[in-house]
């Protein structure tokens, strides 16, 4: 950052989890490629990403390997509970310009949040929301996971898979088969993810090669391509969904 002490004071805004089993996927498909974006090593142990500006309302976002301390800080803010947080110095990794997601907040104090001046060794920007490409289709994917009754909502129960035996399309086909074969042949760490949901099913997220998948353990999967912008897909249960969805939901699990 800055070398005055004004602009090196560093004014944390947000911060996020950056671990094998929980990662921004907008940096990349898995935890080793968000590592790799960041150019941090990806320790098992993970890290914790700060959002903020300095003196001067730059943005940046610093690397923390103390990822207990910020994920301590996340469940606090998420009970609604004040927690003031900043990363000791001797934790600090990896300090890099810019942001890689959209933050809506800034210090009230400051200038409004902008990039830094001068040439950066990586420079963070967030995707355009207008435009259609990996990291927002892994991004609308994360959105999905999330939010997966409101997106079940609004996607019919009969899907492109379903349980008549019908032969899926080529694109849905080619992510079942990237996906039966993280099965056999596990991928980098994070390239599949499980989440709890009601009633003991499991969320599972992953993703691959041009594709993203975020799945019900008892319902649906839907999908979104590269090749198809702003489309979701619905993959029905069919004859093997089910099976796929618990080897991928144990597989994330033991290598969480």
């Amino acid at each position: 950052m800055a070398a005055t002490d004004d602009l090196d004071t560093f004014h944390v805004l947000t911060a996020l989890l950056l671990t094998p089993a929980q990662f921004p996927s907008v940096l990349g498909d898995d935890y080793p490629e968000a590592c790799a974006a960041l150019d941090v090593e990806p320790w098992t142990d993970g890290y914790g990403l700060l959002f903020g500006q300095d003196g001067a309302g730059a943005r940046w976002t610093v690397v923390s390997d103390d990822a207990a301390l910020i994920g301590c800080a996340i469940a606090a803010w998420d009970c609604g509970m004040p927690y003031e947080l900043s990363a000791p110095e001797r934790t600090v990794v990896q300090t890099v310009a810019g942001w890689p997601l959209s933050i809506t907040i800034a210090a009230p104090s400051l200038p409004a949040p902008h990039d830094p001046p001068g040439e950066q060794p990586i420079r963070l920007t967030a995707p355009d929301p207008k435009a259609w490409g990996p990291a927002q289709r892994r991004m609308a994917a994360d959105d999905v996971a999330k939010q997966w009754l409101k997106w079940r909502e609004q996607v019919t129960v009969h899907a492109s898979f379903d349980g008549t035996g019908a032969k899926p399309a080529a694109h849905i086909q080619r992510v079942l088969d990237e996906a039966h074969g993280y099965t056999s042949d596990p991928p980098p760490a994070g390239r599949v993810r499980s989440a709890p949901a009601p009633d003991g099913a499991r969320i599972v997220r992953a993703d691959g090669p041009g594709w993203s998948m975020a799945a019900h353990t008892e319902d649906i999967a839907l999908l979104l391509l590269d090749e198809k912008p702003h489309e979701l897909l619905p993959l029905g249960r069919g004859p093997e969904l089910p099976a796929l969805l618990r080897a991928l939901d144990q597989m994330a699990r033991a290598s969480a």
